[in-house]
């Protein structure tokens, strides 16, 4: 079933997810406000079933010791799978633990929200693209919606200002992503196959978009000069391909350093770009 959803705020959104009985949605810890009484709350290590129904857990969900995959190997693969997704999610920098909300006895509801003022987008998967999204842009899924973590490429991923990894979101339902500042949706398709943005404003694109990054400027005078009083430093993500792309106006590193300056604690130096001594 479809997942109910309403997205409420300006500067600092929240959304609001109605749940049918027996309908579950779950979270990245931390990012749950409320709910009503009638929701069960449960954390859990484990990732959404394969199937798309609630999370498996015990010998039960293994198949039990009469299945096929029951018995002390079913267990043992469950907890491998289990501790396999715990390890990337941690190498990612991701929450270890989601928290699962399931409506009982009647209409439910549950508040989630971000951690940085800006906005929030609800995505709708068919099953036939999956979405790759900006690490802690993730905020809230129904449970046919499987979260994982993708790693880019060894040069693009140290280049890109955002790491190695990425969200994933596969399956089929509504996922609700937050970013920084205002959103602005793009295709590169519309700009002739590809646009150049600044690495700290790529929050979520589909899949089909390729997501590189490139060198701003050539070894020259031009190039220097973009690179130590640009404030880009000396890449820009490219995103080429016929897809949908979301962009966020602010960027955590931005925000950062106009914190550290409001303190009078001000690192980044009156050119930005390559003098920035910024470490995060």
């Amino acid at each position: 079933m479809t997942l109910q959803q309403e997205i409420f705020g300006t500067a600092m959104q929240m959304a609001v997810v109605s749940l049918q009985p027996g309908q579950t949605v779950y979270c990245e810890a931390g990012k749950f406000l409320f709910k009503t009484a009638n929701v069960t709350m449960e954390t859990r290590l484990s990732g959404p079933s394969g199937g798309g129904g609630q999370p498996q857990s015990g010998a039960a969900g293994a198949g039990g010791a009469g299945g096929p995959g029951g018995g002390m190997g079913g267990m043992l693969r469950q907890a491998m799978g289990t501790a396999m997704q715990v390890g990337q999610r941690a190498l990612a920098g991701e929450s270890l633990a989601f928290q699962y909300f399931t409506s009982t006895g009647g209409e439910g509801t549950v508040g989630f929200a971000g951690v940085l003022p800006g906005e929030m987008r609800a995505l709708e998967l068919d099953g036939t693209r999956a979405w790759f999204a900006e690490k802690d842009a993730f905020v809230a899924a129904e449970s046919t919606v499987e979260f994982g973590i993708a790693f880019q490429g060894g040069r693009t991923g140290r280049s890109g200002g955002e790491g190695f990894v990425l969200e994933k979101f596969t399956g089929r339902g509504t996922v609700i992503i937050a970013g920084a500042g205002n959103f602005i949706d793009l295709n590169p398709a519309d700009f002739g196959g590809r646009v150049d943005v600044d690495t700290g404003c790529v929050v979520a694109f589909e899949e089909g978009i390729r997501y590189g990054v490139q060198r701003v400027g050539g070894l020259n005078r031009q190039g220097v000069m973009n690179a130590v009083f640009g404030g880009e430093g000396l890449s820009l993500a490219t995103l080429e391909g016929n897809g949908r792309v979301i962009l966020q106006s602010l960027t955590i590193e931005s925000l950062a350093n106009a914190l550290r300056k409001a303190q009078g604690g001000d690192k980044q130096g009156p050119t930005g770009g390559l003098f920035s001594t910024n470490a995060g």
